[in-house]
């Protein structure tokens, strides 16, 4: 048998935020592979599948990518319809790639549909356009993050040269983050929103300045954490401020 794999965005976490063509593969799959964080709700989507967990977080165990992409071809010679279900949308951070060379290198064919990403989910949840006419013409996506080996990250530049980013897998260098952003000029009193676990019940956001990032970092409870920085976010804060100030008095 020649099965195909479908690389399949999850989204943010919300079920009814997967696009249409991926619940209906979800059911038609015999085996899904997917990452730490999608939902239980997601993978009931696939009855008639074998669900194996194969993702990667951040200071924990981790299936090797190399595993991955040979369980992948394997399952697509024994299976029609092989989903690998990934968190947001894969072509955005989700080594969909390495995945996409190895299979096709392998003779297995491979499509991809794509997924609600993290930060277009936080956009709508914050009611806060990334792009405003003229106060945010240019959107970085930028992760520091880099594995071992890997060319080091320009995520400093792209931030800087953009009038608003979101960072991604950030939330543990929050600190050293804050601190070259402000070294190379990103002035401290920007606004910045951090939100986590968007679109889920327990989503959670505050929103401060550059200056006080690591601290608010420390304030939001869930997982996955995303930093958006920019001026676009200072109305939302003066009324976070506003709103704690009459809280206290």
């Amino acid at each position: 048998m020649s099965g195909t794999v479908y690389l399949i965005g999850a989204g943010p976490g919300a079920p009814d935020l997967l696009t249409v063509r991926a619940a209906r593969l979800l059911g038609e799959a015999e085996i899904v592979f997917h990452d730490a964080l999608v939902p239980a709700e997601i993978l009931a989507l696939a009855p008639r599948a074998t669900c194996i967990p194969v993702g990667k977080r951040c200071g924990r165990y981790a299936t090797a990518q190399r595993f991955i992409n040979k369980q992948l071809a394997d399952a697509a010679r024994k299976h029609r319809v092989v989903v690998r279900l990934k968190g947001g949308d894969p072509m955005l951070f989700g080594r969909a790639q390495e995945e996409i060379g190895y299979l096709r290198s392998q003779g297995v064919e491979v499509e991809v549909v794509p997924g609600v990403t993290a930060a277009l989910a936080a956009s709508a949840e914050l009611a806060v356009s990334l792009t405003q006419r003229g106060r945010s013409r240019s959107v970085a996506f930028v992760t520091p993050r880099v594995g071992g080996g890997e060319a080091p990250s320009n995520w400093l530049q792209a931030t800087l040269a953009a009038d608003t980013a979101v960072i991604y897998m950030g939330a543990g260098d929050a600190a050293a983050i804050s601190a070259s952003l402000i070294a190379a000029g990103k002035p401290a009193h920007t606004p910045v929103a951090i939100v986590a676990s968007v679109s889920l019940p327990e989503a959670h956001t505050v929103y401060g300045t550059l200056a006080e990032m690591p601290q608010l970092v420390g304030r939001v409870r869930g997982a996955p954490v995303l930093m958006l920085i920019g001026e676009i976010y200072g109305r939302a804060l003066a009324k976070a401020v506003q709103q704690e100030r009459c809280a206290i008095g």
